[in-house]
C-alpha cells in the first residue's frame, strides 16, 4: 500500500486542508475537528471490542466447531475481514466524510447513483441502530451477570432492560457533552482493551495448574448444532468471529471530526481490524487453552454453564479464585460500556450525515449541530430512542429480539461491500493519499467474494432441527429493510435525497457536489 508523504503543517493549515477537501465533496465544516488519528482508530477498535464480542459470542463457536472454530476460525475470518477493511479504507481516503458508505456508493456508481446510495444508506443506518441496541443490551446482560455473581442480584428480563436503558442514556449524555470528551474516552477505551486483554491472558496462563495442548486448542472439534456435516458446522462457527468484526466503518463516520482525515480515517479502519485480529486470537486461545475439562461432556457443560457466559465459567473453574474471576469479568464489563459509547458516536454521525442529505423523516431536525458542543445532539438522541425501541421486544420474547437485531451484521456488511464492488467497477477512480497501489484489485475482489460468502452463511440455518427458537431470521430482516427503504424512497426519497446530485456521471474534471 502507499501513502503520500505530507510536509509538516501547522494545525491551522491541517484544519484548512480538511475543510477544503470536505467542501470539494459539497459539505461545509460544521462538526468540531477534535479527534487525533489515535482517537479515530480508538472509536473503531472500541466498537469491534474483542472483550465484548469474543466473550459474549464465545458459545456460538463453542457449540459449532469447538476450539478449532474459536481459534483458527478467528484468524481465518480476521484475514478476510482485513481485506474488506483495506478495500474500504482506500475509498475512505478519497471521500473522508461522515456519510461514509452511502456517499461512497453515490460517487462510485455509474448510473442510478442516488438509488445506490439510498439503499446502502438504509442498510448502514438500520444496521448501526441494531448494533448499538445489541451492544448495549449485551452490556446490560453482562453487568447483570456480574451483579448476580458478586451481590446475588436476581436477574429478570425487566431488570436487564431497565439497566440497558440506563446505560444507553448515559452513552447519549457522554456523546452530547462534546467531541473532546468522546475523543478522550475513546483513547482510554483503546488502552483499557489492550491492557485488559493482557491482564486476562496473563491470569489465564499464570494461575491455572495445567492447560490444554496446542494441538487440542487449535484443532479440537465439537458439535452441538444437530447437523452432522463437519465443514458446514465449522462454517457456522465462523459467524462468532464475523459478529465481532463489525463497526470499523466508524472511523469514516467520524472523519469530519478527525484531523488529516484522508490519512487518519483509512488508517483507523485498517489498524482497528489488524489489532483486533491479533488481540482477539491471544484472548480466545488463552481462554480455550484454560478450559479444565476438554472432553465432549465437559465442552457441552461449559456451553450450558449457569453464568450464561462460558468464558466467565472458565475464569471461575480454571483460576480457582472467585475474586480473580470477578475481577476479570469486571474488566469485560467496563470494556463493553466503552464499546457501546463508541457505537452511539458512530451511529449518530452517520445519522447526522444521512439527514443532511434529506434521507430520514424529520431530517432538518436530526441534521442540526449544537453550536456550543459542535456535536449533532438531536441525532444522538434520535438514534438512542430508536435503539431502545428496537430492543424492547426482549421484554417479552428473546427470540423476537434476536430476529430484529439479526440485521445488524448482515445489514452492515451489505453496506460495506457495495462501495467496494462499485470501486472495482470504476476504472477511472482516483485514489486518495492512502491507497493500495497495485494490490488494490486483488484485495478488492477478495473482499467482495468474502462478503458474498458470509452473507450466504448468515441466511442459512445454524442449528437443527429448525424451530421457532433456532430459525434464522436474517433473511426476514433483510427483506424488511428492503421493503422499508423502497417505501421510503417512493414516499419522498426520490425527490429530496441528495437532490443536488445527478444520477449519471458527467465529464466534469471533479465529481459534482451534493
Amino acid at each position: 500500500m502507499s501513502q503520500d508523504a505530507a510536509p509538516d503543517k501547522s494545525l491551522d493549515e491541517v484544519m484548512d486542508e480538511d475543510a477544503r477537501v470536505l467542501a470539494e465533496m459539497g459539505y461545509t465544516q460544521e462538526l468540531t475537528r477534535g479527534m487525533s488519528a489515535f482517537s479515530n482508530f480508538a472509536v473503531s477498535f472500541s466498537i469491534i471490542s474483542i472483550l465484548a464480542g469474543c466473550i459474549t459470542s464465545y458459545a456460538i463457536a463453542l457449540r459449532s466447531g469447538g476450539p478449532a472454530a474459536l481459534t483458527i476460525g478467528w484468524v481465518v475470518v480476521g484475514l478476510f475481514v482485513t481485506c474488506v477493511a483495506l478495500a474500504m479504507a482506500e475509498v475512505c481516503s478519497r471521500y473522508p466524510t461522515a456519510g461514509g458508505l452511502y456517499f461512497w456508493a453515490a460517487k462510485l456508481a455509474k448510473t442510478n447513483r442516488r438509488v445506490w446510495a439510498w439503499y446502502v444508506g438504509w442498510f448502514n443506518f438500520l444496521g448501526e441502530i441494531a448494533v448499538t441496541a445489541a451492544i448495549d443490551f449485551g452490556c446490560a446482560t453482562t453487568w447483570m451477570a456480574f451483579a448476580n455473581l458478586v451481590w446475588d442480584v436476581q436477574v429478570t428480563p425487566e431488570r436487564v432492560f431497565l439497566l440497558f436503558v440506563a446505560i444507553i442514556v448515559v452513552h447519549a449524555l457522554l456523546n452530547t457533552f462534546g467531541v473532546n470528551l468522546v475523543s478522550l474516552l475513546s483513547s482510554v477505551s483503546a488502552w483499557w482493551h489492550v491492557f485488559g486483554t493482557l491482564i486476562i491472558v496473563g491470569a489465564l496462563w499464570i494461575l491455572p495448574d495445567s492447560h490444554q495442548s496446542v494441538s487440542w486448542t487449535l484443532t479440537e472439534y465439537h458439535n452441538e448444532t444437530g447437523w452432522t456435516f463437519a465443514p458446514y458446522v465449522l462454517l457456522m462457527g465462523l459467524l462468532m468471529a464475523q459478529y465481532t468484526y463489525t463497526g470499523y466503518d466508524a472511523s469514516a463516520h467520524v472523519a469530519e471530526e478527525t484531523k488529516q482525515a484522508q490519512i487518519a480515517a483509512p488508517r483507523g479502519i485498517v489498524l482497528s481490524v489488524v489489532v483486533s485480529v491479533i488481540g482477539g486470537f491471544l484472548l480466545l486461545y488463552s481462554i480455550t487453552a484454560a478450559i479444565p475439562d476438554g472432553s465432549e461432556e465437559g465442552l457441552t457443560a461449559l456451553a450450558a454453564s449457569d453464568t450464561g457466559l462460558p468464558p466467565a465459567q472458565v475464569f471461575l473453574d480454571a483460576l480457582d479464585s472467585p475474586f480473580t474471576a470477578k475481577l476479570l469479568l469486571f474488566i469485560v464489563c467496563v470494556a463493553q460500556f466503552f464499546c457501546g459509547m463508541a457505537s452511539v458516536t458512530a451511529n449518530s454521525r452517520m445519522s447526522f450525515a444521512f439527514s443532511r442529505d434529506n434521507a430520514l423523516p424529520g431530517s432538518r431536525i436530526w441534521a442540526k449541530v449544537n453550536k456550543r458542543t459542535g456535536t449533532p445532539t438531536n441525532s444522538i438522541w434520535f438514534c438512542v430512542v430508536l435503539s431502545i425501541l428496537l430492543a424492547s421486544p426482549a421484554l417479552f420474547n428473546a427470540t423476537a429480539y434476536f430476529a430484529v437485531t439479526s440485521i445488524a451484521v448482515i445489514g452492515l456488511y451489505i453496506a460495506y461491500v457495495v462501495p467496494v464492488l462499485l470501486r472495482r467497477l470504476s476504472p477511472d477512480f482516483t485514489p486518495g493519499p492512502w491507497n493500495l497501489g497495485r494490490w488494490s484489485p486483488l484485495v478488492g475482489w477478495v473482499a467482495v467474494a468474502w462478503v458474498v460468502l458470509i452473507c450466504i452463511l448468515f441466511v442459512l440455518p445454524p442449528a437443527s432441527p429448525i424451530t421457532v427458537d433456532t430459525f434464522n431470521y436474517a433473511p426476514v430482516a433483510v427483506l424488511a429493510v428492503l421493503v422499508l427503504a423502497t417505501v421510503m424512497w417512493f414516499a419522498g426519497g426520490r425527490t429530496n435525497f441528495m437532490h443536488g446530485m445527478k444520477d449519471e456521471h458527467t465529464t466534469k474534471p471533479r465529481d459534482e457536489v451534493v
